[in-house]
């Protein structure tokens, strides 16, 4: 067989394997070792996965991974979502349907100090929702809105995958962080529209009753700024420093989190107990994700030594599909795919073959890499695998609550998410013109 043969059986390969069921990290070495091996020999196969454990996992960039994914997990327990949820509570309380408003921009605030969307959807499942359905929204609607909100958490700085991301294409993780906050803010906003539209529109989709919750109780401005001020001096230290060019993204992370670290002792929302679970819980994660980065690293130098990157290349950007037909194309696989597996593996087994593409057809790699984060986070609200769906059902544990109930609600912000998309496709100065400053 010719290595390109060779190359493209070993998608067909791991594409079988994982609908086998085994793990998606695993299904890449193995098929990855065994294209090498076939394409070279077992000696270099070797060589070549010794030095990609030594090259991918050496980068001080990976230090970040369990700096933000420390601080996303001390947040949480600190209750700071409930006061950044109190905040935008109080401030919108009047605005039509404004408890579905404060809980996307609540949402959007505790993104920023969080960078993974399990986190926001935990959190405002077991806050907003209560909050919501006692005034009156129904379950569908308030499930799908923190659903649906929760994807800016992957989207707005600091993000998990957006630091995938730029490892993969060797992107500044700086900048790729600031390429978040345009669409970000963005789909902030299509979500607020697409909630006043709801409401004013589809009403018996929004509200099931009156409002039970009485009088809310009276909160001063005093209040607001205590409930507020920790989140704030988070996005400060965090964001501040790192866009203000006083620390790099592993310093920004370390900062982060001991500042979060402070919060939640100043609060005593950190038993002895508690905090080795989240010192165990980020451990967990950190291995998994760098055990899938190094996977997809032998996985992508596979590829390249196959040349099936080069042939699909030529593919699609000879032929009458040309970059954007290429472009649609990759957003559909990677929204279809969503709808299967998680978020990260998506982005691991597709961004080895599809970067070489994007590269020869001369896309901004910036841009390239918001679009990839945004449909991927499409994959968080459809079924079947919808993962903040699920997550939300397991955080409530309401017998009343089915799965197709939240599923339901979610429809709208799925079409909110897809508008954001063609928008950033559309206008690519929305994800760059902060990156490229």
């Amino acid at each position: 067989m010719s290595p390109f043969e060779i190359g493209s059986l070993a998608i067909a390969a791991l594409l079988f394997l994982i609908w086998l069921g085994m793990p998606i990290g695993v299904g890449m070495l193995t098929v990855s070792f065994a294209g090498v091996s076939l394409i070279r020999n077992e000696d270099v196969a070797l060589r070549m996965l010794g030095a990609v454990a030594n090259d991918s996992l050496q980068e001080y960039l990976f230090a970040v991974v369990p700096l933000f994914v420390m601080m996303g997990l001390l947040v949480t327990v600190s209750n700071v979502g409930k006061d950044t949820f109190d905040v935008f509570e109080r401030l919108l309380r009047r605005v039509s349907a404004g408890l579905g408003i404060a809980t996307v921009f609540a949402n959007a605030v505790f993104a920023s100090i969080t960078g993974i969307s399990i986190a926001s959807a935990t959190v405002f499942s077991r806050v907003a929702v209560p909050e919501m359905t006692r005034h009156g929204y129904t379950k569908r609607f308030a499930t799908g809105v923190v659903a649906g909100s929760s994807v800016l958490g992957m989207l707005i700085p600091p993000s998990l995958l957006m630091i995938v991301y730029a490892v993969l294409a060797e992107e500044s993780v700086g900048r790729m962080f600031l390429a978040g906050i345009g669409p970000g803010i963005l789909l902030s906003v299509i979500f607020s529209a697409t909630i006043v539209l709801l409401a004013r529109t589809r009403p018996d989709f929004v509200y099931a009753g009156e409002d039970h919750a009485g009088e809310p109780e009276a909160l001063t401005l005093g209040d607001l700024a205590r409930k507020a001020l920790p989140i704030l001096s988070l996005m400060l230290l965090v964001l501040g420093g790192l866009y203000g060019g006083f620390l790099n993204p592993t310093e920004a992370g370390a900062a982060g989190a001991f500042g979060a670290l402070v919060i939640a002792l100043m609060r005593r929302a950190l038993p002895g107990r508690v905090f080795w679970q989240l010192l165990v819980e980020t451990g967990q994660i950190t291995v998994s994700v760098l055990f899938l980065i190094l996977a997809a690293t032998l996985f992508s130098r596979m590829l390249a030594l196959s040349g099936v990157p080069r042939e699909l290349a030529e593919v699609f950007l000879s032929g009458s599909i040309g970059p954007y037909g290429f472009l649609l194309i990759y957003l559909a696989l990677i929204i279809a795919l969503g709808c299967l597996i998680d978020s990260i593996s998506i982005m691991l087994i597709l961004l080895p073959i599809a970067l070489p593409v994007a590269q020869a057809a001369g896309f901004d790699m910036i841009w390239f890499g918001v679009l990839t984060v945004v449909a991927v986070e499409v994959g968080l609200l459809t079924p079947p695998f919808g993962l903040s769906v699920y997550t939300i059902k397991s955080a409530m544990d309401d017998p009343d609550l089915s799965v197709g109930d939240i599923f339901r609600g979610t429809i709208p912000f799925v079409f909110a998410v897809l508008a954001g998309l063609a928008l950033i496709i559309l206008f690519p100065p929305i994800a760059t013109w902060l990156a490229r400053l």
